[in-house]
């Protein structure tokens, strides 16, 4: 019998499956709660940076707005001085002293002579300005916040400005504070203190896209319109989304305009620092849950034995291929605690009582004479070897019917047949159940017949040859037989000379006229 391999089994099975159904279970839970924390992260995150840049484009428009208010009363002081330039010096003086809103203040006249500034180092004094500034400012003559430019002493900045009208409403100039974009100013007191180790930071855009404020002074000038957030503001829109900044680092912006200048306030925080703290607690619930994984394994491998054992004993029986009465006895010892292996072990006993059935037939089969049912030669020699093996003499009867031959002439092989099987079932009348009856070949026949002497096997040959002649069988009428008589071990020490013996007899019984018993001679 082919031998299954020990390598798998179905409590290798059960475990592997348990453990790859804990392992999914696990991966899909710490996945979905990934998943769940980290939109829950980013999405506080967003808000939080756009709720951040809203109130801070709040806080820089109030800024501006008191700025210009500042600006507002000087230009009212000096349109009612008529530009006097001691005036105009103290205007310059107050603005850029009084609130440090301004990194300078200049009063500039209507053709663009500055007549007044602060701090005087600037040394603009009668100097006509040309700036860009300055050129939006005169041809506008309104309340105006210029867009960045370089100023005539070489540095970048923006221009808050107002005009100045006389009494009689004539245009004498304007007056400015500026507020410088590379260098420490109210604006960059104002948005640097939101900077934070973690990489978050914020920064300004103009109308146009161009960095008015960056934590990073080498930025500021430049221009970031390929970013969404920034293209978003510039359209007067408030919001957040993920992007990417210059350095192609993923960030989580938050960006609201200032509607007084057409600015917009971007306020970012890298994502990988927003699901750090993500990523810290995933590994400490992976920790955690290793102790009660493990128990759980032990469990399942537990459970997965006991409900295995009994398959597995069953399997080996099964598979072992030993002695049919045997493995039913070990069968019924196996323990069957659930209902499918109560019902296999059921299965497996009727398989095995069927099979011994089976074998039991195949071996009479093969040990009995299909005709009339009594021991074949293997029968016959089987018989032998047991009374052999327990040491029994017995008596020897051979029998055969007469005039056979002529019974199948006369009436056919169906007569002939049918006589065979009346001869066997008038033996099978006048034996003894220890007694073996057995078919020898066409219509000879053969008893033993244990612990039986000679004189009483004959007296038995002669019962029986006398219940034959007088049993009528149709259509032939009568049917005689003649019989022969040896004995084991009395003739002779061999059974197989002992039968020959007996054949000698039946030999003799047929000479001597048919249908008597002879007894084989012998000297006792």
């Amino acid at each position: 019998m082919r031998t299954l391999s020990p390598r798998l089994n179905l409590g290798k099975l059960i475990l592997a499956l348990a453990l790859l159904s804990a392992v999914i279970a696990l991966a899909n839970t710490l996945l979905a709660s990934y998943r769940v924390q980290r939109d829950q992260l980013v999405g506080n995150t967003l808000e939080a940076n756009r709720v951040y840049a809203t109130k801070l484009a709040e806080t820089t428009q109030n800024f501006l707005l008191a700025a210009q208010q500042q600006l507002a009363y000087a230009a009212t002081r000096l349109g009612n001085s008529d530009m006097d330039p001691a005036q105009a010096q103290d205007e310059a003086s107050r603005l850029q002293l009084q609130s440090s809103s301004f990194n300078s203040s200049l009063v500039v006249a209507s053709d663009g002579r500055v007549i007044a500034t602060s701090p005087q180092s600037l040394q603009l004094q009668g100097e006509i300005l040309r700036s860009a500034g300055s050129k939006a400012a005169l041809d506008r003559r309104e309340p105006m916040i210029s867009d960045p430019y370089q100023s005539a002493t070489g540095k970048l900045l923006i221009s808050i400005s107002h005009p100045v009208f006389d009494r009689s409403g004539q245009y004498r100039g304007y007056v400015s504070g500026t507020l410088y974009l590379r260098q420490r100013s109210a604006l960059n007191t104002l948005l640097g203190t939101h900077y934070y180790r973690d990489g978050s930071y914020l920064y300004v855009v103009d109308r146009h896209g161009r960095l008015i404020y960056h934590n990073n002074a080498k930025e500021v000038g430049t221009y970031a319109l390929n970013n969404p957030a920034v293209k978003e503001v510039m359209r007067g829109q408030r919001g957040a989304q993920q992007v990417l900044n210059n350095h192609k680092v993923a960030m989580l912006a938050g960006y609201a305009p200032v509607a007084a200048t057409g600015w917009g306030i971007v306020a970012q925080r890298p994502t990988e620092a927003t699901l750090q703290p993500l990523s810290r607690l995933m590994s400490a619930v992976i920790w955690n849950a290793i102790p009660l994984g493990v128990l759980s394994l032990l469990i399942t491998w537990w459970f997965a034995r006991r409900i295995s054992l009994p398959l597995w004993q069953l399997a080996r029986n099964v598979q072992d291929g030993e002695d049919t009465g045997n493995a039913i006895s070990h069968v019924n010892g196996i323990r069957a605690w659930y209902f499918e292996v109560a019902q296999l072990k059921q299965a497996v006993l009727y398989s095995f009582s069927a099979l011994q059935d089976r074998i039991g037939t195949l071996n009479r089969a093969s040990r009995t004479d299909p005709l009339t049912g009594l021991l074949n030669r293997r029968g016959l020699q089987q018989a032998l070897d047991a009374l052999q093996a327990q040491g029994l003499p017995f008596a020897i009867l051979t029998l055969d019917i007469d005039r056979f031959k002529s019974i199948n002439d006369s009436h056919g092989h169906d007569v002939g047949d049918a006589a065979i099987v009346h001869i066997a079932e008038q033996m099978r009348r006048h034996s003894r159940e220890t007694d073996v009856l057995c078919r020898a070949g066409g219509e000879e026949f053969l008893v033993l017949l244990p612990g039986v002497g000679i004189e009483a096997a004959r007296q038995t040959g002669e019962r029986l040859r006398q219940a034959i002649a007088d049993e009528p069988f149709a259509p032939v009428g009568t049917i005689t037989v003649s019989l022969g008589v040896a004995h084991f071990p009395s003739f002779h020490t061999d059974p197989e000379q002992a039968l020959r013996l007996a054949d000698k007899a039946l030999y003799l019984a047929k000479e001597q006229g048919r249908n008597r018993v002879v007894v084989y001679p012998h000297a006792d």
